[in-house]
């Protein structure tokens, strides 16, 4: 079982920045992937971006290339994802979520979500 809290959302303008953090509980964190969905409202869960724990390697969804920041601090089993020059569009409320396959952004396949950090983004 793993245990996923995400922190650091909140509200900017267009242009802005923010930096969610999102914590494990698994000590084996590393044979995880670790990936941010986001949902606005009335549309269906997206990816935004993956890092393959172990190797390091990182994906991203085409909309938040060159904006968009996945990273890792493996000693605190913690992912973060910086956002900037954020979009009204990049509105949504963003999860965490760990899978141990690191292919695709298949929603079934991630087994362990976070509740969720609100991003809204303000023209």
């Amino acid at each position: 079982q793993v245990a996923l809290e995400e922190s650091g959302g909140g509200s900017v303008q267009t242009g802005g920045s923010l930096r969610l953090s999102c914590t494990a509980s698994e000590y084996t964190y590393s044979t995880y992937c670790m990936a941010w969905f986001r949902q606005a409202p009335g549309k269906e869960r997206e990816g935004v971006a993956r890092i393959n724990t172990g190797g390091g390697s990182t994906y991203y969804a085409n909309p938040v290339k060159g904006r968009f920041t996945i990273s890792q601090d493996k000693a605190k089993k913690t992912v973060y994802l910086q956002m900037n020059s954020l979009k009204p569009e990049d509105t949504a409320m963003y999860y965490c979520a760990a899978g141990r396959a690191c292919g695709g952004w298949y929603v079934p396949s991630f087994g362990y979500w976070g509740l969720g950090t609100q991003v809204t983004v303000s023209s």
